[in-house]
């Protein structure tokens, strides 16, 4: 298992702060964007939202070596990381507050609770709060004792009110924005600011090159345009990563905003699984995703069980948006896959390989915790990290040949903003 040790410079988040164009952001979206790259809230003043959601990396880990490993980010604090990698920020606003809808469960003759909305991987940032899931969300690493560690929202306020753009807070949120008796109301401005300007469209730029088809600005190439077909027949990718417009015409989100067991295997670099302070089981710890949010919840728990596993369905904008070419960029909730190859090959042949087998020589069941390269090159896959709810009836025996699965890479590889025709 790999520890890994990060590094983080103030200088490099500001300068990705300051290269974005600019894009006309109101004054709630600027306060938004101060707070989303300001390193002085955080216990050590050396972490901002940015360095879990770079703009270069598609808004979400910017930082290669830990992508290429754990893919879980290291907190303010030397030594403490959460236990899943880092959502895109972009996209992620339109997600309604979580709800469900009563539907027949996928591969069983009975009635499920259909979860869609809020926002994190397990969907516990609901939007009950805030009326917005991402607003909700963007409260919680503050105060987070694995991410910026703040001891309480008045420090947030505190820090704020003594930053460069004071007098922007205080337009937005209130001229008594920093008077101590204000933390809450003031704490809850900061939570929209930050989702205004994830909300922007500095962030949610809708610029790629599949945006730029739809308009009928350009053609996608052979390859791609049979990986869009495939996409939305046999791939069956569209099923969860809708193609849709929005209700009034938007360009398609590519998520439905609902959660699913895809049958991940554990990621073995997971540096979570050796934190004994705030992970005691240590590699016995299951991620139980939606279904574990549900069960702390006495108004969900009857649910809990049939969701166990079940993780948010990601936008694929920007899935494969990187600062070059080489990047590695780290996909599904605990970053096990590396590649986009990887992930659809995993899509379409999860129930066709051997589960990959034990290795005597060592303690730990490599059948549970075989990483990604070797069990590419055994023709083997783990076990899923949770066995039950795992989809069978959207992947697992797309009988896709290999080139194939290259041609819906290549379709994914247009949805990166930033494209320039």
């Amino acid at each position: 298992m790999k520890s890994i040790s990060i590094t983080r410079c103030s200088t490099i988040v500001l300068l990705m702060a300051t290269s974005l164009s600019a894009y006309g952001l109101t004054s709630e979206e600027e306060l938004g964007k101060s707070i989303f790259f300001d390193t002085n809230l955080s216990i050590n003043a050396n972490m901002a939202c940015a360095a879990c959601h770079g703009p270069a990396a598609g808004w979400t880990g910017p930082t290669e070596s830990i992508n290429a490993g754990g893919a879980v980010y290291e907190g303010s604090i030397a030594g403490r990381f959460g236990n899943r990698k880092p959502p895109s920020a972009a996209y992620a606003t339109p997600s309604p507050v979580l709800h469900y809808v009563l539907e027949k469960a996928k591969n069983k003759n009975k009635t499920d609770a259909h979860f869609i909305g809020g926002n994190f991987w397990d969907g516990r940032a609901t939007g009950e709060k805030l009326g917005n899931p991402a607003a909700d969300q963007a409260q919680g690493p503050f105060l987070n004792p694995l991410e910026q560690a703040l001891p309480d929202a008045a420090t947030v306020i505190t820090t704020i009110c003594g930053s460069a753009y004071t007098v922007l807070f205080t337009n937005v949120c209130g001229a008594d924005a920093c008077d101590a008796g204000n933390v809450s109301s003031a704490y809850d401005c900061v939570g929209l600011s930050v989702a205004a300007y994830e909300s922007s469209s500095e962030v949610n730029q809708f610029s790629s090159k599949y945006d730029a088809y739809l308009a009928g600005m350009v053609d996608l190439s052979k390859e791609e345009k049979r990986g869009l077909n495939l996409f939305k027949s046999a791939g069956k990718c569209a099923n969860c990563h809708v193609l849709d417009p929005g209700p009034g015409g938007e360009p398609p989100l590519l998520t439905d905003f609902t959660f699913d067991n895809l049958g991940v295997p554990r990621n073995p670099d997971n540096p979570f699984y050796s934190e004994p302070l705030y992970n005691p089981q240590g590699f016995s710890w299951v991620d139980l995703g939606l279904g574990g949010f549900l069960n702390s919840r006495i108004d969900y728990q009857q649910f809990a069980a049939e969701n166990y596993g079940e993780q948010k369905v990601p936008t694929l904008r920007n899935v494969d948006k990187r600062p070059y070419p080489e990047f590695v960029k780290a996909y599904t909730h605990n970053g096990y896959f590396k590649t986009l190859k990887q992930v659809v090959n995993f899509y379409n042949t999860r129930d066709l390989k051997p589960v990959c087998p034990d290795d005597p020589l060592t303690d730990i069941d490599e059948s549970l915790f075989t990483p990604v390269e070797e069990a590419m090159a055994q023709g083997c896959w783990p076990e899923p990290e949770v066995a039950t709810n795992v989809n069978t009836s959207e992947l697992g025996n797309l009988h896709l040949t290999d080139a194939q699965e290259d041609a819906i890479v290549a379709f994914l590889k247009t949805l990166s903003d930033g494209y320039i025709p």
